[in-house]
């Protein structure tokens, strides 16, 4: 069967190469870049009014940049509608003014939306590549209704949209055109002291209507790489970076309220904040950021799951500083930033040091301690950045932080006296990154990472090197790497020496990068001792992996389509220590758009023979012990439909078989989601998403065994105990989420919104068996403790947010949020029953008003003369 699906693949693939791709034009090829387009930067005495019109003797002295050519849906082509700009600049920033020609206004489509967000609206960008190394640079984009959006581009994040700078901006309608003006002050990027100096450029624009991107230098779909393919800005002369020092200080206070009902106990309470960010350029390279006293407690709520599986869940970096600008820090995958601020090491190990009760001699009872408070997040002292990159194309990182001791409050139930409980020691969080740019879209790098911990807890050390080497052409590349880890102490609380002290990860891939048909093939290793997980995330070590892929795609309309992309790939992989199977997959799929409605739509095939799962048995060392998958197949896909209109919709779903496996039988999983949205006008819209996942007579993990309770009590000594045979469930998981957002925005600088989010999952066991060494497994019919549970969150985030001065912004934030687990007869399948246990549930509420006020020195020093 796979040898049928990869015939037919290919000839797919072939079959449209050969009937639809239209041969380039002689002379010129696909997969080569187009020339290096220049333009002329004018220097200028009065810096322009940012006012839209342009209309300033010194815009029409400046050449003109136009005659950009489409990317998206037809690569190649030139703009009906010109596009005219133009590009001034003083000793203290650098202008950019636009025209963008059109066939009428409601051509132009307007809607705002946040900071960040373009939304269903044209746009015009420029973009910079200060150090011209064809790898880095940045992206300020404008839509038509002003709101602003700024990226970096860098060979780590690709397209980072988390990086934000303070620069300005104004746009206008003038009949059939609109007009674009941006004001970017130096401090804002970072580029040589060189007297004379040529940069990278483009410019982009977007005509949401046709739904059709240009670029002034070509960018063709089929090379390898984006920054690569700019132009060239030149009469850049006497440029000096200036002193970049900014500060932002905030002020926040947060009134919270949960019903404990309790005595001595208030249900509402309240602080005041206060701390402040720093930017300090350091020269003209690098920059130092730091936060003082940091305050997260407006970011978004995390979407908590219920984890079944033995990994643990990766949850997305809302907090601005670990996400702006840590493009050099992200090299290698080797830093997890919700390590820094994350639950402490000793959170779970406390009701395990609280003094039980006991009778004494005399007969009396001596009660027992309680857990008052445990907090659940490592307070943050300071974080810093620092980070550039040389003239030299050498990229240098340092990131820093500190957090302070945590403690768990516990109480004695008798005499009230309490007593702290260490759950986290002063720690200090560290990365170096090394990273030079080298030709060809080339680059080596070297990461450190480093936790160090106060007191006799174990310390972690990583370090790796990394390489990407393409040829000249840009149409091959090898990369690979190296990392070593190393973990040295004693694990917190305990005289136990940290287990898993040195290991080693390696992986080398060879890929063919340009032109319609890529394929690339890849292995690596990491060693069962390899961890890096004290800064980074690595769910398994202790594999051996290989695959091969290959992709073709086709980027000019052809037929009823837009555009189509088909790939196929093969993977497989083995335990490093023993030696032993653990899986190979099958996985091919492709996606269009449609022409003339812009429905996008997608299918996805894997399939794979039987699998073993080393992991989710819990036990230590791997190799003993497997939960065996049977072979299965799967199919799924997606539509989505045209954003432009009013009301657009995406659907989603798939369903996986499992072949019967002796007693094994009628294993399936199955997934829907519904996503409609309505854009009631440029300002107002709203998006709905429900996903049902279900998965029945999956086989898994049940969880230990408690020798305190009769159900398992007699089991324990058949069993073993933590280190012998595994109990294994048999369970039907349900899940259903819900998420509903609704956007306001009153200008392109004030917005509000609200999103609601419920989640439930529940599991029914149907029945239980043992699992022995090399994955047999008996029925256990005689145990019946009911390990049925169900899980519930629901979170409502709202934000105003108003930016009132360039950097400066006010937020106000209520945030609704509660959960429950439920066990044995207490949980339901029913989802209304947990929707009424939901909001029945004591919530708890807070709200929060945050204040930050951009400080720059350029501005606030004396003016001579």
């Amino acid at each position: 069967m796979l040898r049928l699906l990869l015939c037919c693949w290919l000839v797919l693939c072939g079959g449209v190469a050969l009937g639809q791709e239209k041969p380039a034009p002689a002379g010129a090829s696909a997969t080569t870049p187009a020339p290096k387009r220049q333009l002329q930067a004018v220097r200028t005495s009065t810096p322009p009014k940012l006012d839209g019109l342009l209309d300033e003797a010194v815009w029409q002295s400046a050449p003109i940049a136009t005659k950009f050519t489409e990317q998206e849906p037809t690569p190649g082509r030139p703009e009906k509608y010109p596009t005219e700009v133009r590009v001034l600049y003083d000793d203290n920033a650098i202008y950019v003014g636009a025209i963008m020609h059109d066939m009428s206004q409601d051509s132009i489509l307007r809607e705002l939306s946040n900071r960040d967000n373009i939304g269903n609206s044209d746009w015009f960008g420029v973009f910079f590549d200060t150090y011209n190394d064809h790898l880095n640079g940045y992206e300020f984009i404008v839509t038509s209704g002003g709101v602003q959006v700024d990226l970096r581009q860098s060979p780590a994040n690709g397209e980072d949209g988390s990086w934000n700078a303070v620069w300005d901006s104004r746009t206008a309608l003038h009949g059939n055109d609109w007009v674009a003006e941006l004001r970017i002050p130096y401090s804002a990027i970072r580029f040589s002291k060189a007297t004379e100096q040529v940069w990278g450029l483009n410019f982009g624009r977007q005509r949401r209507a046709s739904r059709q991107k240009f670029f002034w230098n070509e960018v063709k779909p089929q090379v390898s790489g984006f920054v690569n393919q700019w132009g060239e800005l030149t009469g850049l002369r006497d440029l000096k970076p200036p002193l970049r020092l900014s500060l932002t200080p905030y002020v926040s206070t947060y009134v919270n309220h949960y019903p404990f009902n309790e005595q001595g106990k208030k249900n509402m309470s309240t602080s005041f904040n206060g701390g402040a960010d720093v930017k300090w350029g350091i020269n003209e390279s690098f920059t130092l950021d730091a936060t003082l006293v940091p305050d997260f407690g407006q970011v978004q709520s995390d979407n908590q799951v219920l984890n079944l599986s033995p990994f643990e869940v990766q949850y997305n970096e809302n907090r601005a500083f670990f996400t702006e600008g840590t493009e050099l820090f992200n090299k290698g995958n080797l830093f997890y930033s919700r390590r820094v601020g994350a639950t402490p090491i000793g959170f779970g190990g406390v009701s395990g040091q609280l003094r039980v009760g006991a009778r004494q001699a005399d007969g009396t009872r001596q009660a027992g301690e309680f857990i008052v408070q445990n907090p659940g997040v490592t307070r943050l002292l300071n974080a810093t950045k620092v980070s550039g990159r040389t003239s030299k194309g050498l990229g240098v990182g340092v990131f820093n932080a500190v957090s302070n001791d945590v403690y768990a409050t516990v109480q004695d139930s008798t005499t009230g006296a309490r007593r702290d409980v260490l759950t986290q020691p002063l720690s200090n969080y560290n990365i170096v990154v090394l990273d030079q740019s080298l030709k060809n879209n080339s680059y080596v790098s070297l990461i450190n990472t480093n936790v160090t911990r106060a007191g006799a807890t174990y310390d972690a050390n990583v370090t790796s090197a990394l390489f990407r080497l393409a040829n000249k052409k840009n149409s091959y590349a090898v990369n690979g790497g190296v990392v070593y880890s190393n973990r040295r102490g004693k694990l917190f609380g305990k005289p136990d020496e940290v287990s898993d002290r040195d290991g080693y990860k390696y992986y080398v891939g060879f890929n063919k990068i340009s032109g319609n048909f890529t394929w690339g093939m890849d292995h690596g290793i990491e060693s069962h001792s390899y961890n890096p997980n004290d800064l980074g995330l690595l769910f398994g070590n202790n594999n051996i992996s290989q695959s091969l892929y290959a992709n073709y795609r086709i980027y000019k309309p052809f037929w009823k389509l837009n555009k189509l992309s088909t790939y196929a790939s093969i993977s497989h992989s083995l335990l490093e220590r023993p030696t032993l199977y653990q899986d190979m997959g099958f996985y091919a799929g492709g996606n269009t758009t449609f022409t003339k409605n812009f429905l996008s739509v997608g299918l996805d095939f894997s399939a794979n023979p039987v699998t073993r799962d080393y992991y989710d048995p819990r036990r230590a060392p791997l190799g003993r012990y497997y939960v065996r998958k049977p072979a299965g197949a799967s199919l799924s896909g997606f539509i989505s439909s045209d954003y432009r209109k009013k009301f657009a919709y995406d659907i989603s779903g798939g369903v996986r078989l499992f072949a019967a496996d002796g007693d094994r039988t009628g294993r399936r999983s199955m997934s829907l989601t519904l996503s409609p949205r309505y854009r009631v006008s440029n300002q107002l819209s709203f998006v709905y998403a429900l996903s049902m996942e279900r998965n029945q007579n999956q086989i898994g993990y049940a969880g230990g065994l408690d020798g305190s309770l009769p159900y398992d009590n007699g089991f324990l000594t058949t069993f073993g105990g933590d280190g012998a045979d595994v109990l294994l469930g048999r369970r039907n998981v349900t899940t259903f989420t819900n998420t509903a957002t609704g956007t306001y925005t009153f200008t392109n600088r004030m917005s509000f919104n609200i999103r609601l989010r419920h989640y439930v999952s529940n599991v029914h066991y149907r029945d239980f068996s043992r699992l022995h060494p090399d994955g047999l497994e008996t029925p256990e019919p005689t145990y019946a403790r009911n390990r049925d549970n169900t899980f519930n969150a629901f979170n409502i985030d709202a934000v105003y947010s108003w930016w009132f001065a360039p950097g400066s912004q006010v937020s106000i934030v209520w945030k609704n949020a509660s959960a429950s687990f439920f066990e044995a007869n207490a949980a339901t399948p029913l989802y209304f029953d947990n929707l009424n246990n939901t909001i029945n549930t004591p919530h708890n509420n807070n709200v929060s008003i945050k204040v930050l006020y951009y400080l720059d020195y350029l501005a606030l020093r004396p003016r001579r003369g």
